[in-house]
């Protein structure tokens, strides 16, 4: 119960890795404020996770005898992202752990000059300008009580290049920048900025996640080509699954690396480092 009595928010609950670090913390104690904006989203070319889904995570969760909220919210929009965090705090008091992992894949698949602006836009108000919006609206709580812990979920696509995903390439970079200073805005007051750069992570049936298949989607592959192209790209000759990137979340929100901040931890089978 690495996480006893504290609370978490965490964006993108609905499915996919969201639900895996939301299970796992629930698992290890936490109480668990579960945003997600449950509904599709014009310019994304692939279904949202859905009401339903964010349901499904939150009566999971509730099996571990966490207190769970779900609450629907855009972090695309300052006074959603506000309206939340304000229910989480009407509800536990405190937030002590945020965890950044609402995202979107699309659209991607295109060769930089041929991004609209309209797409470009849409990419970085989501994979970026969202995380800074949660952590601009917890941060004032953190820092009121001197402690808290941030973990961004950026990608190895903050960390190298990749064909055709200019958008989400640089995002992801900028995550890892966001998180590096606001480690140091935060540090005087104990409260640690962190990010996990996820690799190539299996779509997992339990947890409804399509990031490769998205992916594979905007490439024009199959998807079990795609598979078989990534796993091939691992030293490790594996795709990631959901619970290793939701057990570094894990080691990051807790007391073990109470020690670690602005740091950027790559669960990637060795890919980036080549």
């Amino acid at each position: 119960m690495r996480l006893n009595g504290r609370t978490a928010i965490i964006t993108g609950a609905a499915r996919g890795l969201g639900r895996a670090i939301s299970e796992t913390f629930a698992a290890h104690g936490a109480d668990l404020v579960l945003i997600d904006i449950a509904h599709d989203l014009a310019g994304v070319p692939y279904p949202l996770g859905s009401r339903t889904q964010l349901a499904r995570t939150a009566k999971t969760c509730e099996k571990h005898d966490s207190a769970v909220i779900a609450i629907e919210s855009d972090i695309r929009n300052l006074d959603s992202v506000t309206s939340a965090v304000s229910q989480a705090l009407d509800r536990f008091g405190t937030v002590d752990i945020l965890v950044n992992c609402a995202g979107i894949a699309a659209p991607s698949g295109t060769v930089v000059h041929e991004i609209t602006e309209e797409e470009w836009s849409l990419m970085l108000d989501v994979d970026l300008t969202g995380s800074w919006r949660m952590t601009r609206a917890v941060a004032p709580t953190m820092i009121a009580q001197r402690s808290g812990s941030i973990i961004n979920v950026s990608s190895t696509a903050g960390l190298v290049g990749y064909r055709h995903f200019a958008g989400y390439v640089a995002a992801k970079h900028g995550l890892i920048g966001l998180t590096k200073a606001a480690a140091l805005d935060y540090a005087p007051f104990r409260v640690r900025v962190n990010t996990v750069c996820p690799g190539s992570v299996r779509d997992a049936p339990e947890f409804e996640g399509r990031m490769l298949a998205e992916i594979a989607r905007s490439l024009e592959i199959s998807v079990a080509g795609h598979e078989e192209i990534f796993t091939q790209s691992q030293p490790t000759n594996t795709l990631m699954e959901p619970s290793d990137v939701a057990e570094a979340a894990l080691w990051l929100a807790g007391d073990e690396s109470r020690q670690v901040t602005g740091s950027v931890l790559t669960v990637d089978g060795g890919f980036t480092a080549r």
